[in-house]
């Protein structure tokens, strides 16, 4: 049921209207304490009006399940906004300022509709106003900067005595007024409280609303301890530290009561619920992160998952988390997180530690399941999982395919990096680097390289506990790849120099490749950004004999994808110093050894600098033929970022040779491409 909003839902209608006529975007603020309903109000306008004024599309995020010690990593979310507006994950940049380059330039032409939840500083929602449309963000305090900017605030209070007396009695329609408004002064006419004490007596069909009274009152059910009620104070007043300053979301003092209120209510319903479903309740409450699958739950031993789920649900304790492609998660309400948490700090120390210990396996086994099958067999220290895939989901495998996998990881990902932290917190050293090895396929391939950087330097941490000069030098390589695609070479070569001087000691030729390897594209990079042709020379020089030992380091194995991989560079090198035919030589083999291994995703990447060989020998012919090879072995592959670069190449050919007809085929091709890979949007359909 949904009362006592009108002025609410006319201010945000009005807002709305308002900002619908401008041509600029606008920014509307609905604050509120934890668990007032700021959400469902904002849902209800949407239904109502605001989806028909944004008609071309819509975007949600929690920024909460993105904070990092209170800082929120915006190219995360920017990521996942890109993707639901259709780009492609192969065109989805790493770097913060591309990803909301190409987010301002993939929603220009669309009235969007952006919400967001649990703002709480101004620059997290400037991030993510969209060019045209609107921007409704949540929070349980008033940014006065974005009041300044603009912004139209709705304030979002408790419901009064009228209004939640209202409420209760169309769920109770014989129902004592006088009783129904002490219900309501109970849970101090939060919304949250009020429907959770009311689906707890639904479920008890005995009892009465006075028994609810008399019990509450007499405080048969506890009240919690005075650290409870205090932890319960700051989750309902403000996230995080926005209650410091003891101002509520209007201004006036925060409201304490309101979070007792709400602490007693979920004291009573929990202490009312099935055995099972309490042992969900203390489950949430310890996990690392914010959701959980029934695969999960049943993994660190719950029982009964579905019904206890089923009665946490009605009891409006938790809530199923939209998620249509992939398996079901459910999340607590924030605030009935923060009480579940307190919860679990209750339990013996053993038990909880136990019970961590369960989570962190299942998530290191499920992610090197998929960090297997979205790599296939790359290099790794760790041993295969002894659990198989099929043993983590009771009634279906986790995921299938590569593709699959990675999604999994993707929608893990949040779950993932706190199962990280809290490894290295517990001291679990081989559980941190095994995760971090496992989850550069996500890194790698979604670009979360602000979440490597960060896992990394905790998986550094792990392998120098246990004395792993091996680990450590894969861990520090890990990070300098992120920097380095983030642009920060002087940190990655940083971490490469602590690497190197381990190489002795960890065994394997092939690490010694891997930090070759990367220290040779460090230098290409170096190159690049000098603009003297002598300099570029020389690095690519220093980069031909980085690859060239990398290449050694493979061949000493044998690995086999790695002397693919390693002769691409150096071919790479020879090109960058203008060397064409020794470039050429080293393809001719390189090609061979991929058609021999079936190691065909490389020869896109072969036959392009191929081409870029040709084009520097002259011979415009040749350069085409290869060209036109790329491009067609990456469609057949879908590697659709390296038919891009094959179009792209081939125009600028056809412009050299003037051969107009194939430029323009050229060009039509790459528009089309890029419609598909969601960088051009379709036109807005007609009103």
């Amino acid at each position: 049921m949904f009362v006592n909003r009108t002025e609410e839902l006319a201010g945000l209608r009005d807002a709305a209207l308002a900002l619908a006529a401008d041509p600029e975007p606008g920014v509307v603020m609905v604050v509120g304490v934890g668990g007032v309903g700021k959400t469902q109000l904002v849902a209800q306008a949407v239904r109502r009006e605001l989806a028909q004024l944004f008609p071309d599309g819509r975007l949600y995020v929690d920024l909460e399940d993105h904070r990092r010690d209170g800082v929120v990593d915006l190219a995360a979310v920017l990521g996942g906004f890109l993707r639901a507006l259709g780009v492609h994950k192969d065109y989805v940049p790493g770097r913060l300022a591309e990803r909301t380059a190409l987010f301002r330039s993939v929603a220009a032409p669309l009235r969007l509709l952006v919400k967001v939840d649990n703002v709480q500083h101004a620059p997290e929602a400037r991030a993510l106003v969209p060019p045209q449309g609107l921007l409704v963000v949540t929070g349980r305090r008033a940014l006065p900067s974005l009041l300044m900017d603009g912004a139209v605030l709705i304030d979002v209070a408790p419901l009064d005595d009228r209004a939640g007396t209202e409420l209760v009695r169309r769920w109770y329609a014989d129902a004592d007024e006088g009783t129904a408004t002490d219900v309501v002064r109970l849970c101090a006419g939060h919304p949250l409280a009020l429907r959770a004490a009311v689906e707890w007596l639904a479920a008890r069909p005995q009892l009465t609303l006075d028994d609810v009274v008399r019990d509450l009152t007499a405080g048969r059910y506890g009240t919690g301890d005075d650290g409870a009620r205090e932890a319960m104070g700051v989750a309902m007043g403000a996230s995080g530290g926005a209650a410091q300053d003891g101002v509520g979301a209007s201004g006036g003092p925060a409201q304490d009561g309101v979070g007792e209120a709400v602490d007693a209510v979920l004291d009573a319903v929990v202490a009312e619920v099935s055995d099972d479903t309490r042992h969900l309740y203390d489950l949430f409450g310890v996990l690392p992160g914010t959701t959980a699958t029934a695969d999960l739950l049943r993994a660190v031993g719950a029982t009964r998952v579905d019904a206890g789920l089923g009665e946490l649900l009605s009891s409006r304790l938790a809530v199923l988390v939209e998620s249509a492609d992939r398996p079901q998660r459910y999340r607590l309400h924030d605030v009935v997180r923060a009480h579940a948490r307190q919860c679990a700090r209750a339990l013996p120390e053993e038990r909880r530690r136990s019970l961590l210990r369960l989570v962190v396996d299942f998530y290191a086994d499920a992610a090197a399941h998929g960090d297997a099958l979205v790599l296939g067999s790359r290099f790794r220290i760790q041993p295969p999982p002894v659990r198989p895939l099929a043993e983590l989901g009771a009634q279906e495998a986790l995921f299938t395919g590569g593709a699959d996998a990675l999604e999994w990881l993707d929608a893990e990902r949040d779950n993932l990096q706190a199962v990280v932290r809290i490894a290295a917190d517990e001291g679990w050293h081989q559980e941190v680097w095994r995760l971090c090895e496992s989850l550069w396929a996500l890194y790698h391939s979604r670009k979360h390289l602000a979440d490597c950087v960060e896992s990394g330097l905790l998986g550094i941490e792990a392998a120098q506990h246990e004395a792993r000069p091996d680990v450590e030098v894969r861990m520090r390589n890990q990070v300098a790849r992120a920097a380095y695609e983030l642009g920060d070479l002087d940190r990655a070569e940083a971490q490469l120099d602590a690497a190197a001087g381990l190489l002795e000691l960890a065994g394997d030729p092939r690490l010694s490749g891997v930090v070759w390897e990367s220290r040779g594209l460090i230098a290409l990079a170096r190159g690049r950004s000098e603009e003297s042709p002598h300099a570029m020379g020389e690095r690519a020089e220093e980069a031909r004999q980085l690859f060239e030992r990398a290449l050694a380091a493979n061949r000493a194995v044998p690995d086999r994808h790695g002397v693919v991989v390693q002769s691409y560079n150096v071919a790479q090198a020879l090109v960058a110093g203008e060397r064409w035919t020794d470039a050429l030589g080293v393809l001719d083999e390189a090609a061979e050894v991929a058609r021999t291994t079936g190691d065909e995703p490389m020869l896109p990447r072969i036959d392009l600098v191929r081409a870029q060989s040709f084009v520097g020998l002259g011979s415009l012919d040749r350069a085409v033929a290869a060209t036109v090879a790329a491009a067609d072995r990456a469609a057949s592959l879908k590697q659709f970022a390296k038919l891009d670069q094959a179009l792209e190449l081939l125009a600028a050919l056809a412009d050299r040779a003037e051969d107009r007809p194939l430029r323009a085929a050229c060009e039509e091709k790459l528009r089309e491409l890029r419609r598909n890979m969601g960088l051009e949007p379709p036109a807005a359909p007609p009103a």
